[in-house]
């Protein structure tokens, strides 16, 4: 008798020129820590273990061109209990801002600034969390 597969997220993978670097980065200024890594590839997690990203290069493909892509077409959301601190912070640290600050209809307080890499980052503090 087949058993019905069960699914569940295990990572999200982006493909980027300074693996080292970009892991760095997040652990330091978004909570993430290294699940694994190697020589062009780094597992991070977010605080509660349930988000896994894959920062990996791999020159014989084309490296995308993530600040030229619009932010509707690829960005990581993160949870941010401060969302204008968490700017001002980012900021320093090297990203820069998309969209700024703003509180929506339904009370969500979002920006979306982009990483070192030019990688779309979206802040959210939600009114009803998810």
């Amino acid at each position: 008798m087949d058993k019905k597969p069960e699914f569940h997220h295990e990572h999200t993978a982006l493909n980027i020129p300074d693996v080292e670097a970009a892991g760095q980065w997040y652990c330091r200024h978004l909570n993430m820590q290294v699940l694994r890594s190697g020589e062009s590839v780094r597992f991070l997690a977010d605080s509660t273990g349930r988000l896994v990203f894959e920062f990996y290069t791999n020159l014989s493909q084309q490296l995308p061109d993530y600040a030229q892509m619009h932010p509707s077409a690829l960005h990581l959301a993160f949870y941010v209990s401060n969302v204008p601190a968490a700017i001002v912070q980012l900021i320093a640290a090297g990203a820069t801002v998309y969209s700024d600050y703003e509180v929506t209809e339904s009370g969500d307080e979002t920006a979306m600034l982009r990483d070192p890499w030019g990688v779309p980052l979206q802040l959210m503090k939600r009114a009803e969390p998810m």
